[in-house]
């Protein structure tokens, strides 16, 4: 049973509405107080519902009750059928109105003057979803404004994109940089600064077909609506260099504002013609200080119960410096250690060895090419130390081991060269040792290789020689000239009656193999490329000290 809102009368649940389309008059429980003396040409409360008077006629035969707010918030609900009226209950005893939420502008100025008149509840928490709960640390910790964004430079106060984004002049972009230096987050801020529509997508789940069928959203909310469209296509060196044509046209007209994110050099990834129409902004590596202050900010936020002696500053400190500078590894590394900080008598030590060595080294993109670069530089200048240091920095971070030998082998010939021949051997040797060895092992020959070169003498005299004949036949016509006839093979009797060999002078027919023979076609005689010397001959003040 429950109470009338009208007239507080007890009725069935199931006859409430019949009850209120009565007039407050038929559907009332033996129990409730005696109605109020009613006409005597009303109408049995046993009629079924298809027998009442239709919604229309009942509305005007029972008009909608008028309800009446006075300064005291006492309302007085009157009910004009049949010239009799009620009053509802006192406020404790029925349900809360909406001008007990709202109160008129009358009880707004008795609250100014200090009526005593209750308070609001406090407004409730929003509830976290289940998708926040699942989301990783490094997701939940994510800025929402550029005012959070830390270590970049580019959207700080002064920053030159930041100031774009103000004036609502965002241009097409290629953000460029390192794993967890805020790509994905910029976009974001962007997109809750900016009054355009802001679609994202990722290159590893959405192709051609999908960018086409946003071009005709945004084409067609431009038309409608005048407002923008800013895509943000994440990973975009993944899409090929055929497929990112079809942004050509719309960053072009300015169907959408193209936000492209990648970890790759767009100078190889992205083709030319997208990256004239858009600028390109590089974002700094973060610093151990930066990923500090992240790691704070986190651990502010949720990390209430971890006890203060294992997850200190010198933990943080140390969690930042592992990180290398990429802010989302630093926050996951941190959520591992508040979770196994919780499990008993753990300490920090054990923790620090549970925690997963992060892998700062990219086997397909620059640090690649940038390592091996510096291995070799370091071996070709002669310093042990860092050559060491690169090649275990490749090995423990899962490079090939056949592609460091291989690039030995090219260093025996380029740098060492003729001024130790064995090198070279040694360095197919410890090829071999790779191939056949395999990781961890093969681990030692090259090293033993990588030490014996780095102190062998070095001679480029020979790469050298080879360079300028490069470079000779890039000059006009000389790649094209004929073979002296003398020099030609002769397997058939044609050519030989043509003369091909003739006056050749086998050289192990004469004494020490000396003649008097050219060799180079009559246009190039007299010209050298195989120069006296090892090495160059410039001077570095430094060295000579």
């Amino acid at each position: 049973m429950v109470d009338c809102p009208i007239c507080s009368k007890g009725v069935k649940e199931k006859d409430i509405n019949n009850h209120i389309d009565s007039g407050c008059q038929s559907f009332l429980e033996s129990s409730s107080p005696p109605l109020t003396q009613q006409n005597g040409n009303s109408q049995k409360a046993s009629l079924s519902n298809f027998f009442q008077t239709p919604a229309a006629k009942r509305s005007a035969a029972y008009p909608t009750p008028k309800v009446e707010s006075s300064p005291s918030l006492s309302i007085a609900v009157k009910t004009e059928s049949n010239g009799t009226s009620a009053t509802t209950p006192s406020q404790s005893q029925r349900k809360r109105s909406f001008e007990d939420i709202a109160p008129s502008p009358s009880v707004k100025k008795e609250q100014e003057r200090g009526t005593d008149i209750k308070e609001e509840p406090p407004a409730k928490k929003p509830k976290i979803t289940a998708f926040q709960k699942a989301a990783p640390l490094a997701e939940r910790m994510r800025p929402r404004s550029l005012d959070e964004c830390i270590g970049q430079e580019l959207v700080g106060p002064q920053g030159v994109l930041r100031s774009l984004i103000e004036q609502d002049r965002v241009p097409s972009m290629i953000l460029w940089g390192g794993a967890g230096t805020g790509k994905t987050t910029i976009a974001r801020c962007i997109a809750s600064m900016v009054g355009s529509r802001f679609v994202e997508i990722n290159s590893t789940s959405s192709g051609v077909a999908d960018c086409k069928k946003i071009f005709a959203e945004a084409r067609g909310e431009l038309g409608l609506t005048g407002r923008k469209t800013i895509l943000f296509c994440d990973e975009i060196h993944r899409f090929t260099k055929a497929q990112q044509d079809c942004f050509l046209g719309p960053v072009e007209n300015g169907q959408v504002t193209l936000i492209g994110a990648t970890t790759e050099n767009p100078s190889f990834k992205i083709q030319n013609a997208l990256l004239s129409r858009c600028r390109t902004f590089t974002l700094q590596k973060l610093t151990d200080e930066d990923i500090l202050q992240i790691l704070e900010r986190a651990l502010g936020a949720e990390g209430q119960d971890v006890p203060g002696n294992l997850i200190d500053s010198e933990f943080m400190k140390y969690l930042s410096s592992f990180s290398d500078g990429d802010a989302r590894t630093a926050l996951n590394l941190l959520e591992l250690a508040m979770s196994l900080s919780n499990r008993p008598s753990i300490t920090k030590e054990e923790i620090k060895a549970a925690l997963t060595k992060t892998l700062v080294y990219d086997r397909a993109g620059d640090q690649h090419y940038d390592t091996i670069s510096a291995f070799h530089k370091s071996v070709r200048g002669s310093d042990p130390d860092a050559a060491l240091y690169y090649l275990a920095r490749m090995l423990q971070s899962g490079e090939d081991p056949l592609y460091v030998a291989r690039r030995m082998v090219v260093i025996a010939s380029e740098d060492v060269g003729l001024a130790d021949n064995s090198m070279l051997s040694l360095a197919t040797s410890a090829y071999t040792a790779a191939e056949k060895i395999g990781m961890p092992e093969c681990r030692i020959a090259l090293a033993h290789a990588t030490v014996a070169l780095c102190l062998a003498p070095k001679s480029t005299r020979a790469y050298r020689g080879l360079n300028n004949a490069y470079a000779a036949l890039r000059e006009p016509g000389v790649a094209s000239l004929p073979i002296p006839i003398h020099l030609r093979n002769a397997p058939t009797k044609l050519m030989k009656e043509l003369g091909y060999g003739d006056q050749y002078k086998y050289n192990p027919n004469y004494k020490e193999g000396k003649v008097v023979q050219e060799y180079l076609p009559d246009q190039m005689q007299g010209r050298t490329f195989l120069e006296d010397r090892d090495l160059g001959t410039e001077i570095d003040p430094g060295a000579w000290r």
